[in-house]
């Protein structure tokens, strides 16, 4: 007769988690986070809010074709999103495209509202090492 401490029950019900999928939970909520927040942004500058620096120098062109820009970006990045939670590759190559678009577009933000366009382009980099690294077939391999 066995005694039940021999048993390891516990490993039986709990199923692990494929490595990384934090990471690409994590891309996944922050491109779309990162596309309201550029969408929100485009609208504030299109609409000639108060809230960018004043007399500001721009890469080219006015505030206006960088609002228009930060739109186009944030509903890129938020198609993005959609699309790689249906887990296909080129959904993943999608989002770090975008991700990518949309760190270069927040560099060249920087004149207007330099704090903000940093801390994006900084979620940018973590959005691309989360889908290059961790997405993609060997995520879905995992599970």
């Amino acid at each position: 007769m066995r005694p039940t401490h021999d048993f390891d029950l516990e490993s039986a019900y709990v199923a692990e988690e494929p490595k990384g999928m934090g990471w690409v939970t994590f891309a996944v909520v922050m491109l779309g986070l990162a596309g309201i927040w550029n969408f929100v942004d485009g609208i504030l500058a299109v609409s000639s809010s108060h809230i960018y620096t004043a007399n500001a120098d721009y890469v080219f062109s006015d505030l206006n074709t960088w609002g228009w820009i930060m739109m186009i970006l944030g509903i890129l990045e938020g198609l993005a999103a959609l699309a790689i939670l249906s887990g296909s590759e080129w959904a993943r190559w999608f989002g770090i495209a975008a991700a990518g678009l949309n760190g270069i577009g927040n560099l060249m933000f920087v004149p207007v509202y330099p704090w903000w366009g940093l801390a994006v382009f900084a979620v940018d980099v973590l959005i691309i090492y989360g889908l290059a690294v961790y997405g993609g077939t060997r995520l879905r391999r995992a599970i």
